[in-house]
């Protein structure tokens, strides 16, 4: 086993263990001082005490991991030993899959899981297509006109047409989609929001309101057969089951079309911009992965995969995985108390030198080069892993692929001013606008 201060992975000793490595109370104190992000703090912590590391916001302490052996067992290995207490999200999702605990989380997990694996996934193939032409052709006319635009907005469009045709059956369309701007403002405002939930709830109630009438009407038009042009979708999953299961109440249905919105759209967005404005700072990675194969070949979606995938390494779509000890454990050799809050980051462990050789540069050839990634399973997990690991995993990287694609063959973007920092909420998200022009 490596000492305290090391970076490798840790052994997973049973028996009894030592005291989790701490940061000492002093930093933590600048830190505060300073109004640092909390992933400043949590750089330090792991830089000065390893994979497994300790410090205090409060009375008890909060146990960080990052190392991948570690990520394993909280995850993947004993999740029932750390378990999710409340998502960070609640009040936009409610009791949606996401947020949802115990015999609910399995119920409703187990009903949605098939749609996002195999036979379920080739029924939102063509909507996932339609949604891209769509926006393929709407850059077109950006690139004849010289239009600038938003590219952090025109991935949202993208991704909620498509996890909107993927629900509904219907195209997106503008008054829907104004409307369903509520489900990024909420989100975006949720780190902010007092702490009192009626507070919090009061502060975005309007933005609320606006997502549930969307939500309403959407959930009405799938109970009444009402399919779109290419038939029904997702949601009438969800109101069958509200027909033969009493636990599917109109407001379950309601957090769990919210809760496929929020995920099925802001990260995939997300993750979209950032890859556009790495793009920019490294063209010849564009430039290599048209290089790789013909259109439509496995060569060349491989590469764009692998541009996704080294996006995701850089800015993964959870950057933090907030577990609870239920009970006391013995993890990579050494002592967690029951009740001992625990922080899994992924954006650490992606970003450890001693994992990924040259951790900061942007390099898709990780993911298509033999022994290019750490073999690892909890080196690197963009979506999480284990039980709770995201369910639309498939769908984010089919629609991803089939976007890029389409679009990254044709276009270039000029960028007028990219953003300098990131903001650490949900999501890793670029910190500022990101408008551009199209070139070509």
């Amino acid at each position: 086993m490596e000492s305290e201060a090391g970076h490798g992975s840790l052994s997973l000793d049973s028996g009894t263990g030592r005291p989790v490595p701490e940061i000492e109370s002093g930093l933590v104190e600048r830190w505060r001082s300073e109004r640092g992000e909390l992933v400043e703090l949590l750089a330090q912590v792991r830089a000065r005490c390893g994979g497994v590391a300790a410090f205090r916001l409060g009375p008890s302490p909060t146990v960080l991991v990052t190392d991948p052996s570690a990520v394993q067992h909280v995850l993947a290995r004993y999740p029932e030993r750390y378990v999710k207490r409340s998502h960070r999200a609640r009040l936009l999702i409610g009791d949606g899959v996401l947020a949802a605990t115990g015999t609910a989380w399995k119920r409703q997990r187990r009903l949605l899981q098939s749609q996002f694996t195999g036979t379920g996934m080739r029924r939102y193939e063509q909507r996932i297509t339609e949604a891209a032409r769509t926006t393929s052709e709407r850059w077109a006319g950006y690139a004849r006109t010289g239009q600038s635009f938003d590219v952090g907005r025109e991935m949202r469009r993208f991704a909620l047409d498509a996890i909107w045709r993927s629900l509904t059956g219907h195209p997106l369309d503008d008054g829907t989609e104004r409307e369903l701007d509520a489900v990024a403002a909420v989100a975006t405002a949720l780190p902010t929001l007092p702490a009192d939930a009626s507070d919090a709830r009061n502060a975005v109630a309007a933005d609320l309101a606006r997502i549930d009438a969307v939500a309403g009407h959407a959930i009405e038009a799938a109970r009444n057969g009402a399919a779109g042009p290419d038939g029904p979708g997702l949601l009438r999953v969800l109101t069958d089951a509200g027909a033969e299961h009493p636990e599917y109440t109109d407001q379950l249905i309601r957090d769990e079309l919210v809760t496929l919105l929020t995920a099925g759209h802001e990260t995939t967005a997300t993750t979209l911009t950032w890859l556009y404005l790495l793009l920019d700072r490294h063209p010849a990675a564009r430039e290599q992965t048209l290089a790789a194969g013909g259109e439509g070949s496995p060569q060349r979606r491989q590469a764009i995969q692998a541009l996704i995938h080294e996006t995701l390494r850089l800015y993964p779509s959870a950057w933090i995985l907030p577990r609870h000890a239920a009970e006391d454990d013995v993890l990579a050799g050494y002592t967690v108390e029951a009740g001992t809050d625990i922080l899994v980051c992924p954006y650490l462990t992606h970003r450890d030198p001693e994992l990924w050789p040259d951790p900061e540069h942007f390099e898709p050839g990780r993911f298509v080069t033999p022994d290019g990634r750490p073999a690892h399973l909890g080196a690197y997990f963009p979506f999480g892993i284990g039980p709770r690991a995201c369910l639309g995993v498939q769908f984010a990287l089919r629609e991803s692929t089939v976007l890029l694609e389409h679009l990254l063959p044709v276009h270039t973007l000029a960028f007028s001013s990219t953003p300098t920092k990131a903001a650490y909420g949900i999501t890793v998200r670029p910190d500022g606008p990101t408008v551009a022009t199209l070139a070509g």
